[in-house]
């Protein structure tokens, strides 16, 4: 019994036979006869197959994978991002170097012989008889090339690459069936071009060009001798000859193949030696892959535009199917992102919000009547270290957001007031408005009432605001009792159209539950994209626009680009524009002389925008939009477990924190950036009477108005009061009272929800 040698390989007989084997099987293969049975040879293994003419005639070769690149809307790189780095060129675009130095190392007769190099493998195991090792190959460059397709096809599946490499007669049938057929189809020159295409160089670097602009920062076209020399070296062990980790292995290595080329005359002893003395010369350039190295802040919204491919059926029926397009890569994905508009953002976030903060500042912008996402961005940044997330907070849960989105407060009031609006109801419409009221005892659902079973109150933020109010003093104000007063009117089913209209949704994708709170008072987590969105139908006369951020895909295919269908703003009408008019009308005076003052842009640029803070002031928001452009801002924790009050965000000191002097500040300076040298349109401007009122109604009230709302608009926690600073004019009255389970819907961080 042969016996085997100390490091549990296989004794020189075994390893004689084995290319006995291989070279029975080959000159069997070259007088095209077909094999017998493995099993009758006494050689069946794992994998082999009965019969040579038996297998499928032609090779499955699938797309080389690439590196996608993601573009912003000028062209400029945001990310690449590959399963496997690498780039696909033609043989004209590789260093004749290179093509020398593959050829001497790994199959020297390579222009001389077949598919089958019956000379090499007989010289082979000749060598590995001798030296008591397997120490040549008898494999030719196009059976290396066969044996790659496999590994390429196999994918990042770990069964099917062991399947791939497994060494075993049957797999070594297939290669060489498989490589007769690629030398009558391609030819030499092709497969040499494949070959330097497909193959694995290490470090993460798949393909020559890969390779050279990982090793050397450089295009394969440019390698000179030495260098190509290096990078031929690699192939047979990359680990083993990697020059980053082992530049002494991997210099031996390359001065082998250095001495083989001189050996064939590809270049002179002389040249040979003189390289053999230069350095490495490495230049290396690190990996560069994922939204993680995304540039100017969007990681997020990379990440974005993955979840967008991967889940969207234009890409293909199943996420399978896009998986495998989105892996193979090679796609050049130009999207709507701004790069202005991005900086801007950004910048505003890094100066008002630190990464070190307590709570986190998202902001997106999109561009009304197209739904064009322009902007995305957050203070901590894309990443798994710390201060960093990986959760978008500016998307819902399906594209990579929070599992709820965020409660928004008095933002959702505007979608209250337009639902009136389109009732019939005027922009003068006054209701009672007391300080404190009960909630009414039923409110009208599109199904069934809600029934107020406990007596549940609702104020304002201060005895000082009592009504009678008409609307667009309300909304300036942002008067609690007011909206609910004007739901008991209407009832709930206008606002759930007007919502379905305007794309609000949960941030797990469910609708808005009809309750009052949810229907009021924005007690519902939602997203900032969502809400831009929203807004931006007002900004657009009433015209909604679902978002989109991808404009064109091209995909390379070999020598082949074509371009792939890509998703569609889908636009609709959600209002009137007598409706749009009149609300746009009333949010200007938020910022004129309302909640959101600090937000105002100035300038002569017409804007307009709401304030809202929610349940014990764990979240804080401005959206607020110009005809052309709208943006969300949300400040607050992903855990919801931060109350902020008497805290420092972005260096600064609040004893509370409300949407008019967090968020608005925010949203004002992402603004003006994105927006600096674009043009300023106004709205289209429509005239809200005066409603005749008591000359003092106003009295006790400060010039500058009340604060801004609390959890469910004042019902908890008083807001911030523009009246001189924060929380100037805003109680923290105590309701004193409960809610029944179910009441308040939301992440589970309201008053009968889930902490």
């Amino acid at each position: 019994m042969p016996k085997k040698r100390s490091g549990g390989g296989l004794s020189s007989t075994q390893q004689a036979a084995k290319f006995l084997g291989v070279s029975v099987l080959a000159g069997a293969v070259m007088a095209g006869i077909a094999l017998p049975a493995v099993g009758a040879l006494g050689l069946a293994a794992k994998g082999s197959v009965e019969s040579f003419d038996e297998l499928p005639a032609a090779l499955k070769t699938p797309p080389l994978s690439q590196r996608t690149t993601i573009l912003d809307a000028d062209g400029g790189l945001i990310a690449t991002v590959y399963s496997r780095d690498r780039t696909v060129v033609d043989l004209k675009d590789i260093s004749p170097y290179m093509q020398k130095a593959i050829v001497a190392i790994e199959d020297s007769r390579f222009y001389e012989h077949g598919a089958v190099d019956l000379k090499g493998v007989l010289r082979a195991l000749n060598k590995n008889a001798r030296s008591g090792e397997v120490s040549e190959g008898a494999s030719t460059l196009t059976q290396q090339y066969v044996k790659n397709v496999f590994v390429e096809e196999a994918g990042d599946d770990p069964t099917k690459v062991a399947q791939a490499t497994q060494q075993t007669i049957g797999r070594k049938i297939q290669e060489l069936k498989y490589a007769i057929q690629v030398e009558e189809e391609l030819g030499k020159k092709k497969i040499l071009e494949n070959y330097l295409n497909i193959t694995f160089f290490g470090q993460q670097a798949y393909g020559v060009e890969a390779a050279s602009q990982r090793y050397f920062s450089k295009p394969a076209k440019d390698l000179n001798l030495q260098e190509a020399a290096l990078l031929a070296g690699i192939v047979q062990s990359p680990s083993r000859y990697d020059p980053v980790n082992d530049e002494a292995e991997a210099k031996k290595r390359r001065n082998i193949v250095l001495k083989r080329m001189a050996e064939v005359g590809d270049v002179s002893p002389e040249d040979a030696a003189e390289a053999m003395r230069s350095p490495l010369g490495l230049k290396v350039s690190e990996p560069k892959n994922g939204c993680i190295t995304a540039a100017k802040g969007a990681g997020f919204f990379c990440k974005y535009v993955e979840k967008v491919f991967l889940n969207d059926p234009v890409f293909g029926k199943t996420r399978e199917e896009r998986a495998k397009v989105w892996n193979q890569g090679g796609l050049t994905i130009r999207t709507t992102l701004d790069p202005q508009a991005q900086k801007s953002v950004q910048e505003s976030l890094k100066d008002h919000v630190y990464e070190s903060d307590k709570v986190a500042a998202a902001s997106t912008l999109v561009e009304p009547g197209t739904g064009k996402i322009v902007a995305m961005g957050q203070s901590k940044p894309y990443g798994y270290g710390k201060n960093q997330t990986e959760i978008n907070f500016s998307v819902d849960s399906a594209w990579g957001g929070s599992n709820f989105g965020f409660p928004t407060g008095s933002t959702f009031k505007p979608f209250v007031a337009a639902a009136a609006l389109e009732e019939g109801r005027p922009p003068t419409q006054e209701y009672s408005s007391p300080y404190e009221m009960p909630y009414p005892d039923t409110v009208r659902g599109c199904d069934k009432p809600w029934v107020n079973d406990g007596g549940y109150k609702l104020e304002n933020e201060d005895e000082s605001e009592v009504g009678p109010y008409a609307l667009r003093d309300a909304m300036a104000k942002s008067v609690n009792t007011y909206f609910v007063q004007m739901i008991e009117d209407i009832g709930m089913c206008p606002v759930v159209t007007m919502t379905d209209k305007l794309g609000v949704v949960q941030g797990n994708g469910d609708k808005i539950p009809e309750v009052p709170s949810s229907m009021t008072l924005g007690s519902t987590g939602l997203s900032p994209l969502t809400m831009a969105s929203a807004y931006a139908a007002f900004a657009s006369r009433g015209m909604y626009c679902t978002p989109v951020a991808i404009e064109s895909i091209t995909q390379k295919t070999g020598d082949q680009s074509k371009s792939l269908p890509v998703p569609k703003s889908t636009c609709s009408r959600a209002m009137s524009e007598k409706t749009a008019d009149t609300v746009n009308e009333l949010l200007r005076g938020v910022i004129d002389s309302g909640t959101g003052q600090q937000a105002g842009l100035g300038d002569g640029r017409a804007n307009a925008g709401k304030t809202g803070t929610t349940d014990e002031r764990r979240n804080a928001w401005f959206v607020g939009y110009t005809p052309n452009m709208s943006g969300a801002v949300w400040v607050g924790s992903a855990s919801q477990k931060v109350k902020m009050r008497d805290i420092s965000i972005g260096g600064q000191y609040h004893e509370l924190v409300f949407g008019g002097a967090v968020p608005g500040p925010i949203w004002r300076d992402a603004m003006n950036g994105a927006l600096e040298g674009k043009e300023a349109p106004d709205f289209n401007r429509v005239h809200i009477p005066d409603p005749k009122k008591p000359e003092d109604r106003d009295k006790g009230r400060g010039d500058d108005g009340k604060g801004d709302d609390g959890f469910i608009g004042g019902l908890i926690n008083g807001g911030n009061g523009n009246g001189g600073g924060d929380g100037g004019n805003g109680g923290q009255p105590d309701p004193g009272f409960t809610f029944p389970e179910g009441f308040i819907q939301g992440p589970g961080n309201g008053p009968g929800g889930r902490d």
